[in-house]
Formats: C-alpha cells, structure tokens, sequence
C-alpha cells in the first residue's frame, strides 16, 4: 500500500512532488545550492494501519536526504509531543534533529503515535505500548519496501513503545532509546511530573478536540518543570511548547512504564542499541546512590543500563553535557546527541 500525504521541499515553498511507484517513493528535482547541499526532499504522509481489528491512520513527515540512502530513522515521538520535537524551528534557536540526519546522508520518518497530532484518535482504552508497539511494526514492514536498513528510535514514551517494538518482533536493524533508562527516580521528580498532568478534555489548548477522559496532557504552565528542569526554556520556546502540545493516552503509559522501564524486556532486543539521556533528567537523574539513575557519566549510565542489554544488542549509552533535562532535543547543544546518532548508526551492520 503506498504512503498518500502534502509534499514539500523543505526550506522551500510547497510545491508538488511527483509520487514514485515504490510504497514510499517521493521523486523530486532540487536544484543545487551553489556551495551547499541541496534540501532534504520532504513529504507529509499518511499511512493506513490497523488496530484490534479497525482501520486507522499514522501521520508521519518522510523527509529524504540529496543523495541515495539505504537507510531510515522511524522517529517516534514522547508524550504530549508530535513528530515537530524531532524538528524543532530555528527561528526560536531551536535544533532539528531530522535535519541533521538527513544532511548526514539518511531517511527519516517522524511520526505522531496514535491519539496524537494528524494520527486517528482511537478510543484511549485501545492505546498501550504493546498496541502502539504493533502500529510501529506496520510503519517498519512499509518502509522495507524500499529501505533495506530501518532503525526505529523513540524518545521517552515514544521509546516505551520502540523497546517493546524491537524486543517482539526483531524486524529493525537499530535501536535508538532516547529519554528512557530503567532506573526512575521515584522521590520527587516522578510524583512532580505526575502531578503535572490532567484531563485533555479539560485544558484550554486542546478541548475543543473532543478526548475521551483516558487522554491527558500537561496542566498550563507546567511544562518547563516536567521536560526541561534545571534549564529554564525561554519565553518564546515556553510559549511554544504550550501551544503546540498534544495529549496522550493514560494506559501507553502503564504498560509503557512497566514493560519498557521496570521490567528487563530490553533482553530480548537483538540489534545494536544507542540509549541517550540528558545530562541533568531529573525524572531519572539522581544524586542519591542506588535512587534512580547515575548521570555522573555516560560510562556510570552504561554500568547501570548493561545488565538489561544482551550483548547482541552492543549496548552504547550517551548523555548529553551540560544541564538540561528530559526533552534535550531543545538543549543548546543537542547538535552533539544528533552527531553521536549519526556516528552510531553510520557503524551498524
């Protein structure tokens, strides 16, 4: 079944793209920048995938880099974000993460899980990480028909869903567990973070959009405290984030938290992982020994994450320096997590 969507080039006006015969064939011709690469050659796609039985859409931005690829990023977003967090705008001296991908010379696809953003919005007792895990399943199988190397990341609940993709069905090449590691930090930023949250249906940004009550998202003013604490984002990025949000369903979260962080599921992941965190999530960082996470080094990470890796998985761990908390694609200096991304991927076999 072929992707159907809007394309563009980006950094460019809209325009038409011609669609190929492949399942994700996007043609284009980009003229050549004098001195620079040419723009990634991107599409809004929508892709039909089923669910206990029923039809639904994934929405996902397909960007292609200038040059042939034999690989994709399947990027997948965390709660109450859509696939914008792996494209941040510079005009708020933000960073994107695709871009970066795509002018190292890969394909992504960054998708809204279902029940957010441009995705169907199914009953929320339908959404857990195993189901969105079998959503994502579906999206890799469509990218094999052209890309002969797929690597599914994932960043905090998105990454719930990635582990529990990876571990069950074995059809991806790579791993990347971005904001996610099994050692929480249950004292105050776990209980904070929770406190943040309330009912879709009642926040001003998104009622209008008729959630069930099993959707929640961040109360208003609450965001810098649960993603980006100790930074303090900037007025504008604020505002941002807040008008942007999205919901998520409460049960991904359950089973999200059980299987993907509690439990040793990531065993049974047999390709080379990339686990990432920020220098300072507080909702994993801890101070106290053997409370939470050790973020003193990406070598402390590694001594605590290795035990639930095998060694198929080649397990390397990265945390990001500085100070900035869980959503570190808005860190100053996130261009180093998309280099170390790019350096790991470009070593996969």
């Amino acid at each position: 079944m072929r992707f159907s969507g809007i394309s563009r080039v980006c950094g460019a006006p809209r325009r038409a793209v011609a669609a190929g015969l492949a399942a994700l064939a996007v043609g284009a011709v980009v003229a050549p920048a004098p001195a620079a690469a040419a723009p990634a050659t991107c599409q809004d796609v929508y892709l039909p995938v089923t669910l206990a039985g029923q039809q639904q859409t994934v929405f996902g931005h397909l960007c292609r880099p200038d040059r042939p690829t034999s690989t994709v990023l399947l990027l997948v977003p965390g709660a109450t974000y859509t696939a914008e967090y792996w494209d941040l705008p510079a005009s708020l001296g933000l960073f994107s993460f695709r871009g970066a991908l795509n002018d190292a010379g890969y394909a992504t696809l960054a998708v809204d899980r279902l029940g957010s953003g441009r995705s169907s919005r199914p009953a929320s007792a339908l959404l857990t990480a195993i189901t969105q895990a079998g959503v994502l399943h579906q999206v890799v199988g469509r990218l094999r028909a052209e890309y002969p190397r797929v690597v599914i990341g994932g960043h905090s609940l998105g990454a719930t869903a990635v582990i529990v993709e990876a571990a069950t069905f074995h059809d991806v090449d790579g791993v990347l567990v971005a904001g996610i590691v099994h050692h929480p930090d249950p004292v105050d930023d776990v209980a904070d973070f929770l406190t943040a949250l309330y009912p879709a249906a009642l926040d001003p940004v998104l009622a209008r959009r008729n959630y069930d009550p099993g959707y929640l998202t961040t109360a208003p003013g609450t965001r810098a405290r649960a993603f980006h604490s100790p930074a303090q984002p900037s007025a504008a990025v604020a505002a941002y984030e807040e008008s942007t949000k999205d919901a998520f369903a409460a049960p991904e979260a359950a089973d999200g938290l059980g299987v993907g962080v509690v439990s040793p599921y990531t065993i049974l992941i047999d390709v080379p992982v990339l686990v990432a965190l920020g220098g300072q999530d507080e909702l994993f960082c801890s101070p106290v020994p053997l409370v939470g996470t050790d973020c003193s080094s990406s070598a402390a990470l590694y001594a605590q994450e290795a035990p639930y890796y095998s060694p198929a998985a080649r397990l390397r761990t990265y945390l990001l320096p500085g100070h900035y908390g869980h959503s570190f694609n808005f860190a100053p200096n996130a261009d180093l997590f998309a280099e170390t991304v790019v350096q790991w991927a470009g070593h996969l076999s």
